[in-house]
């Protein structure tokens, strides 16, 4: 390591450090005391001084730095869903009303359930069910399907071949989306497009709409609006004014839900 990346490492040190002694200062309820905040004065201008008092109270204080992690994170935290509650208000159309992307149960329901999924996904297999049993049991539910193909080249070229069927038959799309997330294996291209066949889609009339700009620009807006909300994985749900990742299990959206419902 270089002389300044010695200093710039316990420059940062010193900064957390400080950061934990400023927080720990006013605390009453740990078991150690808090630091002699006497021994850092105006006086105390030795780098190797201040250093090895941090150091030292580090040391005998290391669950300080825990508690200094935990609250900047739930600062963080707050943030982001505060942003992402302010990008859901200023994009509810894009959200919520593209005709681009797929709509499964009540297309009028009161309540709507937007899913980022990549259909080489395992945790997007996993949360199948889940959207079939919620879409059974709750006839006012609207599920709202995000194509957001990142795993890969095969999950791009997978998610067009679905792009241009829900365009050309748009009827058999659940059943289509089904099949190939449901499936065994590796969603490809090719395994797409044999299910397309399949439910009776012509392979040259969907290659060519592969090509067209619609489903080229539905795809950059799904990519935009992920990162517009920090959507990084899959599945992620917005439930609501709420970005929520995860598969979090059919139970747990239906909470979500009846909450929406009673607010």
């Amino acid at each position: 390591m270089t002389k300044v990346a010695l200093i710039g490492a316990a420059a940062g040190l010193v900064g957390l450090a400080a950061l934990a002694l400023g927080y720990q200062a006013g605390r009453t309820d740990m078991a150690g005391a808090a630091p002699d905040m006497s021994t850092i004065t105006a006086a105390t201008t030795d780098r190797a001084e201040i250093e090895g008092i941090v150091r030292n109270y580090l040391i005998n204080n290391p669950e300080v730095m825990i508690e200094v992690q935990t609250a900047l994170n739930a600062k963080q935290e707050a943030a982001q869903k505060e942003a992402s509650t302010q990008v859901i208000s200023e994009n509810k159309d894009r959200i919520f009303l593209s005709s681009m992307d797929a709509v499964f149960g009540n297309p009028n329901g009161d309540v709507t359930i937007v899913e980022f999924f990549d259909y080489n996904c395992g945790y997007c297999k996993k949360a199948l069910p889940d959207m079939d049993a919620l879409l059974q049991s709750d006839p006012n539910l609207r599920f709202v399907m995000k194509e957001f193909p990142i795993l890969g080249a095969d999950s791009t070229r997978a998610h067009m071949v679905a792009k241009a069927f829900k365009a050309v038959m748009p009827e058999k799309y659940l059943e289509f989306h089904r099949d190939l997330l449901g499936g065994e294996g590796r969603a490809t291209e090719e395994s797409a497009m044999a299910i397309a066949v399949k439910l009776g889609a012509n392979e040259t009339q969907i290659r060519e709409k592969m090509k067209s700009p619609e489903v080229a620009a539905a795809f950059r807006d799904n990519y935009d609006l992920a990162n517009s909300l920090s959507i990084t994985g899959t599945p992620s749900y917005v439930v609501g004014n709420e970005v929520v990742p995860g598969a979090l299990g059919a139970d747990a959206l239906a909470e979500r839900i009846s909450q929406i419902r009673n607010k």
